[in-house]
């Protein structure tokens, strides 16, 4: 069909006019500041009706309290994130964790070793137990859930065979009989209990530096954005030059190494091996992770965001614990709480993408 010239000059602006200009409505703007800040919103909604209960609650030494307990169950969000963005899964994070917290004990008391020989042995752990996810997942084909699933039962019996099933502390039994002799040096105690400048909490800083370096190294670099390209498409990355194989079993190196920086956290904090560390930390930090897909509206994993997301549950959980909120309940309110705010900022995400 054919048209005149005064019809095409009438109808290209028209045309055109959707493309050059979009006019934003103050209710998709809404929207689209709910999508962003929607889980932060909520965290100062928290803060805000915890101090009017509670007015302790922004104490200066309650804030880093939270933050302090948060610091572990955030590493570890960190490690789940990085993963994530490969289009994996690290289910054996907590168990990382809570192993190199019982190799840190065992160097400490069994073989009288010092704080850097403990610190080394939890780094050792975590990049053999990355490594080995790694090559699990890449050379052998196994599935990152599946091969991270048999890590995690794999180190849920070793922590457990060298004592016995036991804690180990000072003056603990071992299998054979023998008893320990060895002690936590204060210059490991410390990295667990120390405040710098008697205010900031050592894990808290541990965390900071971490998260920085994370940040950097996931939103600003080449690594990053190879990171990011094999979870979106493997195939595509892998054709265009990226050693996806490399960069998936870095990515686990990378979470497992984070995991025993946590280990190593929990045994300074505790001054023992504990058998029993580590059982709620593989659930507390996926919830992070996953929390921080909705931080910011960036519907994708992030390192701020599940840090973010830690922080959430640390303030949700001291917040009710002050309010003397039965025990048996907590964990009923901190799901209530997190389905309701990631169903609410994914649901005005999709309403404003429309």
């Amino acid at each position: 069909m054919k048209t005149t010239l005064h019809e095409d000059a009438v109808s290209a602006p028209l045309l055109s006019a959707p493309l050059a200009t979009r006019v934003v409505s103050p209710r998709t703007r809404l929207r689209e500041a709910l999508e962003r800040g929607g889980i932060v919103l909520l965290l100062i909604v928290l803060c805000a009706v915890f101090t009017w209960c509670e007015p302790v609650f922004l104490g200066v030494d309650n804030l880093f309290n939270i933050l302090q307990s948060a610091a572990i169950v955030a590493l570890l969000a960190v490690g789940v994130s990085i993963t994530l963005a490969v289009g994996g899964f690290d289910l054996s994070i907590g168990s990382i964790a809570a192993t190199a917290q019982m190799a840190a004990s065992y160097v400490l008391v069994v073989w009288h070793g010092s704080a850097f020989d403990a610190f080394a042995a939890c780094l050792a752990l975590g990049v053999a137990t990355g490594l080995f996810n790694g090559v699990l997942i890449t050379r052998f084909r196994v599935p990152d859930q599946l091969a991270t699933l048999g890590t995690l039962f794999l180190l849920a019996g070793l922590q457990l065979i060298p004592t016995g099933g036991r804690s180990l502390a000072t003056g603990s039994i071992l299998p054979d009989g023998t008893e320990t002799t060895g002690t936590f040096p204060d210059a490991f105690l410390a990295f667990g209990r120390a405040r710098w400048l008697g205010v900031v909490p050592v894990p808290v800083i541990v965390l900071a530096a971490i998260t920085l370096v994370a940040v950097l190294v996931m939103e600003f670099s080449r690594w990053g954005r190879v990171l990011y390209a094999t979870g979106g498409n493997e195939t595509a990355a892998r054709l265009a030059g990226a050693p996806t194989a490399r960069y998936r079993i870095g990515a686990y190196v990378a979470s497992g190494a984070i995991a025993s920086v946590g280990g190593a956290l929990i045994a300074a904090r505790v001054g023992r091996g504990d058998v029993g560390a580590g059982h709620s930390l593989l659930l507390d930090a996926v919830a992070a992770a996953l929390i921080g897909y909705a931080v910011w509206g960036l519907k994708r994993p992030n390192v701020l965001g599940a840090v973010t997301g830690a922080v959430f549950v640390g303030v949700l959980l001291n917040g009710l614990t002050m309010l003397n909120a039965p025990y048996y309940m907590q964990d009923f309110i901190k799901g209530a709480l997190l389905v309701g705010a990631l169903a609410f900022t994914f649901s005005i995400g999709r309403k404003t993408t429309r």
